[in-house]
């Protein structure tokens, strides 16, 4: 298995894993165009592991300047358990690192106690001081 930065010819394998991937929440934002843009403005900070051409997990990252977010994480159920989605999480903190940002973010559905438990057992922490609030200028809905 092999741990390396995620580039678009990678989309079409990692939305699978994405798709597949229980609370998992994809929207338009998730297109094709907007990974790649999202990448391109967020070098070196996204990663995929292979078990040999085959994308078995993926991490999608990036940074505002001042904090990270960490968007998207997965690892193929058949490979859950051997650590795999701390070693992506950690090699996005080491790479935010090195752009020095110290702080990142993420945001887990309420109801994905998998997940919360996930990141708990790394040190992350639930903020229940601060309320997420989102605006759309699209009209799509789905944004």
């Amino acid at each position: 298995m092999m741990l390396r930065e995620m580039v678009i010819n990678d989309y079409e394998q990692v939305m699978a894993l994405w798709g597949n991937t229980e609370s998992m929440s994809l929207r338009g934002a998730d297109s094709k165009a907007n990974i790649a843009i999202y990448l391109d403005k967020n070098p070196a900070l996204s990663f995929v592991i292979e078990d040999g051409q085959t994308v078995i997990g993926a991490v999608l990252a990036g940074t505002d300047g001042r904090r990270g977010y960490l968007q998207h994480l997965a690892v193929n159920p058949s490979y859950r358990g051997q650590g795999l989605g701390k070693q992506l999480v950690e090699a996005v903190i080491t790479a935010l690192a090195k752009q020095g940002i110290a702080k990142t973010h993420l945001f887990v559905h309420t109801d994905n106690q998998s997940a919360q438990g996930f990141y708990e057992s790394m040190g992350w922490f639930a903020r229940d001081e601060v309320r997420m609030f989102s605006f759309n200028s699209s009209a799509e809905p789905n944004v």
